[in-house]
């Protein structure tokens, strides 16, 4: 494997340990604040810590949103539905089944996505190998969340 696959694997394990750990955080700050205070408690955290490396960097490339696909200036409310899903899925049906739901809705929606090309994704045709994975996965929910 090349260091950068192999970078970029660990920087992908550590996003998944994250999002673990950011499920039980949101659910807490739910549990005592509410929905929308968590959400938006959490997004104003990653807005502060993102404003500090773009104030360092002078802005990046930031000037250059317009350039962006309207579509794309909808992903912040994406993450809204996040955490706003999953910091009230955790109490009622534990962090593993939350986890392990909100990663089979993202093979379930990365295969339609690869088999259309939308979004720029190379296209990637939806294979029998690849909805047994998705099969398996769900009968995995469905151990866990029983």
């Amino acid at each position: 494997m090349a260091a950068m696959t192999v970078f970029v694997s660990i920087f992908v394990l550590f996003a998944g340990l994250a999002v673990g750990l950011q499920g039980p955080v949101a659910s807490l700050i739910t549990t005592r604040l509410g929905v929308l205070e968590s959400i938006f408690i959490i997004h104003l955290g990653g807005a502060i810590l993102s404003f500090i490396p773009l104030v360092i960097l002078r802005g990046g490339k930031l000037g250059e949103w317009h350039t962006l696909p309207p579509y794309a200036l909808f992903a912040g409310a994406v993450g809204l539905i996040v955490i706003g899903a999953i910091s009230t899925a955790i109490p009622r049906v534990g962090p593993a089944a939350t986890v392990m739901l909100l990663v089979v809705g993202q093979l379930i929606i990365s295969l339609v996505i690869a088999q259309y090309g939308w979004l720029e994704v190379p296209l990637r045709a939806i294979s029998p190998d690849r909805v047994l994975g998705i099969i398996v996965m769900l009968i995995g929910v469905w151990l866990v969340v029983r």
